[in-house]
């Protein structure tokens, strides 16, 4: 069966991804986006209802942080314009360990719409697509919290697990929680890039203060700076966010993708090689 599928965030990390499995599978994919059409503006809640018109389920990928404030708002507001609009089933992205996160799965949850709620911990991708990846480009990653212990997740099994709930119904009302299969520090994931990339990279571990100074150095906007403050004080310092998962081998029938399987890889694209942008 072909569905009309909403993915909000699709030209992000998981949300390409979703978007490129699910037209692979034949079905209609609409990327929800600000320069869509129709639009689709987290910020402009009258883009919610056009947006939702004519679809069939949706993959909701809140922008920046569920965390943030004005989510829980949001995505009140989305669910409500899903019911109205006739949606068979939503897929909310949601954080391991967010206290704030698991606020607006509970709005999901009671919204009246079918959903699944996909709970990931920390991507791989942040350091060959995100925020760090300009660290290993300098051979020198300064970041907080030495001592967490964090089950590194691809966003690629994040995708495959996305797109297997968001068309099988067995999974209506489950939480799946998405993680790598095994904890590492950020020292031993820096030790995992420096090998598969062949030149040293070097960890330096600096207080949450010192690394929200550095980017409010770098000219990040206010929001971003607390939001990694954050991330890194509530979510990595939360024991429940060091757990293991075996979810995504019990949905994919296949072993979790493994942190050094993901530096071989992006070590071999040369991304890591590329000379540092100017303009950072």
């Amino acid at each position: 069966m072909t569905h009309n599928i909403l993915v909000i965030g699709g030209t992000g990390k998981t949300g390409s991804r979703v978007v490129e499995n699910l037209t692979k599978l034949g079905h209609d994919v609409t990327i929800g986006s600000r320069n869509g059409s129709p639009a689709f503006d987290w910020d402009d809640p009258n883009t919610y209802g056009p947006a939702l018109k004519g679809m069939d389920r949706a993959y909701i990928v809140y922008y920046p942080d569920l965390a943030v404030p004005g989510a829980r708002t949001a995505i009140e507001q989305l669910t409500t314009a899903a019911l109205k609009e006739g949606l068979e089933k939503v897929v909310l992205l949601s954080g391991k360990g967010e206290t704030e996160a698991e606020a607006c799965e509970e709005i999901v949850a009671h919204s009246g719409l079918n959903y699944t709620l996909v709970r990931a911990s920390w991507f791989n991708q942040n350091f060959s697509e995100g925020a760090f990846r300009n660290f290993i480009l300098a051979g020198q990653v300064a970041l907080p919290m030495p001592d967490a212990e964090i089950p590194f997740v691809d966003a690629n099994d994040i995708a495959d697990v996305v797109t297997k709930v968001l068309l099988d119904d067995a999974y209506n009302g489950q939480t799946i929680t998405v993680t790598g299969p095994r904890k590492m520090t950020f020292k031993e994931v820096v030790e995992a890039m420096s090998k598969a990339v062949g030149r040293e990279i070097h960890y330096q571990p600096i207080s949450i203060k010192e690394f929200k100074a550095g980017m409010k150095a770098a000219g990040l906007p206010d929001s971003y700076v607390w939001l990694f403050g954050y991330l890194f004080k509530e979510v990595l310092g939360n024991p429940d966010n060091q757990e293991v998962s075996d979810d995504v081998e019990k949905v994919l029938g296949r072993k979790a993708i493994d942190f050094n399987e993901f530096a071989e890889k992006t070590a071999a694209s040369g991304i890591w090689n590329e000379e540092i942008p100017q303009s950072v």
